[in-house]
């Protein structure tokens, strides 16, 4: 027997009326969370329905094991949202048989021995769209992708850096559709890759790289460094004998802000909401002076308050 179908004004003002007149919550619903084929049919009114959904496969995998919980008791657990909130790929995936999706929300990809080559980076990249394309959101490290300016064994002589591969991931994720819902994409990086300014930088300039977050992992070795004006060294490989090193000096002058941040990624500075940059100057590119010290401290906001910077693009390690 067939599913009942309904229109999406059915969902829409039965899930109205079920989430007490909140439209945002209803339309987000029936647009993300209800069951539907890949031609738009609408089979669930509420999340009621969505819930016993739910109730029916989990109680299904329950009688293969002692002492089963029924579908009643595992709904009465869902029911309202009161105790369970399986999240988002669960509640649109779990009992869905007109689709092939994940059931869990985000996946930390990678491959073994971090090659650094254009083979790795296009496998990365065939695993990030095939789990987006079945609603999984995707997280991985840019850190084993070397440096710009570095040899490289091919006709290129030189490699371009991180950037040029952050704005690849981010296309991948732009181009696959979910339903109107983008790929969800985490990108980062180590603050000790002497790359992780452009990385910064590529997320700052309005348009590039506007399918992926961007956090940049930082060690504790790195805020004593700039909260106490000490030395920090970048190197490529981030750990093990470095092939490329970038030293650190202590900043010297008047710290002043650079304004390539824009509306919709804006920065932190002294503790507040600011759309300039962290950063006082930028890295000089000519190939002489490619690698020359940078102050650590010109990552940052205040010390005192960086920990305002972790909404934006910092995570402490």
């Amino acid at each position: 027997m067939e599913n009942k179908s309904y229109s999406y004004d059915e969902a829409f003002n039965a899930s109205l009326k079920y989430f007490g007149g909140d439209e945002l919550a209803a339309r987000v619903w029936v647009s993300k969370y209800a069951l539907k084929d890949s031609y738009g049919n609408i089979f669930e009114r509420t999340p009621d329905d969505m819930h016993h959904r739910i109730a029916s496969e989990i109680a299904r995998i329950e009688k293969k094991y002692p002492n089963p919980m029924g579908e009643v008791e595992i709904f009465s657990l869902l029911r309202n949202f009161r105790y369970i909130v399986p999240q988002g790929s669960p509640m649109s995936g779990i009992g869905n048989h007109y689709q092939v999706g994940s059931l869990s929300n985000c996946f930390v990809i990678g491959l073994d021995g971090a090659p650094d080559s254009y083979g790795g980076v296009i496998r990365i990249d065939e695993e990030q769209v095939q789990l987006m394309k079945r609603r999984g959101g995707v997280g991985h490290d840019l850190s084993h992708i070397r440096p710009k300016g570095t040899p490289v064994k091919n006709s290129a002589l030189t490699s371009t850096g991180l950037v040029p591969f952050m704005e690849r991931y981010s296309n991948s994720t732009r181009e696959v559709a979910q339903d109107g819902r983008r790929g969800a994409l985490m990108l980062s990086v180590s603050i000790k890759h002497p790359d992780s300014e452009a990385f910064i930088d590529a997320k700052m300039t309005e348009g590039k790289v506007t399918g992926a977050n961007v956090s940049v992992r930082i060690d504790d070795e790195f805020m004593t460094a700039a909260t106490e004006n000490k030395s920090y060294r970048q190197q490529y490989p981030t750990d093990g004998e470095a092939l490329v090193k970038k030293a650190t000096q202590r900043p010297s002058g008047k710290r002043s802000s650079t304004t390539h941040g824009n509306r919709l990624n804006p920065a932190f500075s002294s503790g507040t909401l600011s759309y300039a940059s962290l950063f006082p100057t930028v890295i000089p590119t000519s190939a002489s002076a490619r690698f020359q010290p940078i102050p650590a401290a010109r990552y940052l906001c205040v010390p005192t308050t960086v920990a305002a910077c972790s909404r934006s693009i910092f995570i402490l390690m």
